[in-house]
């Protein structure tokens, strides 16, 4: 009611399947999962969208703890929000996440980076390592970009943070590491020897200058 009242178009999805379909048919903008579902929990739910699509995913849950968040963003989840929540605030969430993402769509547009293998083309929001696409979440893309745009200098990790998330993660280092380690997962050859995300101990993170 809250999100229609904004103007958004809303879909609903009673169920983990539901869901699933919706997203397959309709292609929305964003998603706001809830952690419980009658037939699978947000997670599998995320999990599965994932497999084929990277638009924004926000979920709803009542557990605060910061493993359960961590695990949120692991499975691909751009963002959370921890019940109980007003309305303002899941609001104010939603129009954070799609300015992101419509400012990694438009920022440094018609320009490219390169560094070895590694190609990003930001206009079409594209990264490709030796030739194959990578398919990357809004999340993990929007780190990519402050560090190639910031490529030769360290990042601290709070300045990733604010730039990729937003204020409100300021000190949440334990999700930056867990952002850190997909990103490797996805572009590295070995993600345990990175050669493009790299490391400044106690610091922060850097992409070498190409």
């Amino acid at each position: 009611m809250n999100l229609s009242r904004r103007g958004f178009r809303v879909l609903q999805a009673a169920d983990g399947l539901s869901a699933l379909n919706l997203v397959e048919q309709e292609a929305p903008d964003l998603v706001v999962l809830d952690l419980m579902l009658p037939d699978m929990d947000g997670y599998e739910v995320c999990r599965r969208i994932r497999d084929h699509s990277s638009v924004p995913i926000i979920m709803l849950t009542a557990k605060a703890e910061q493993a359960e968040k961590i695990r949120g963003l692991e499975i691909g989840a751009d963002d959370y929000v921890t019940k109980p929540f007003s309305a303002e605030e899941l609001l104010a969430r939603v129009d954070a996440v799609l300015r992101r993402v419509d400012s990694a769509r438009g920022e440094r547009a018609g320009s490219t980076f390169d560094q070895g293998d590694l190609h990003i083309e930001f206009d079409q929001h594209r990264v490709t390592v030796r030739g194959r696409e990578i398919d990357l979440t809004p999340g993990e893309y929007r780190l990519l970009e402050q560090l190639a745009a910031n490529a030769g200098r360290v990042m601290v990790q709070d300045a990733l943070l604010r730039r990729v998330w937003g204020p409100a993660y300021s000190g949440e280092t334990a999700l930056l590491q867990t952002a850190i380690r997909r990103l490797r997962r996805k572009i590295e050859d070995d993600p345990a020897s990175p050669r493009y995300v790299l490391t400044k101990r106690g610091v922060g993170y850097w992409l070498p200058k190409p």
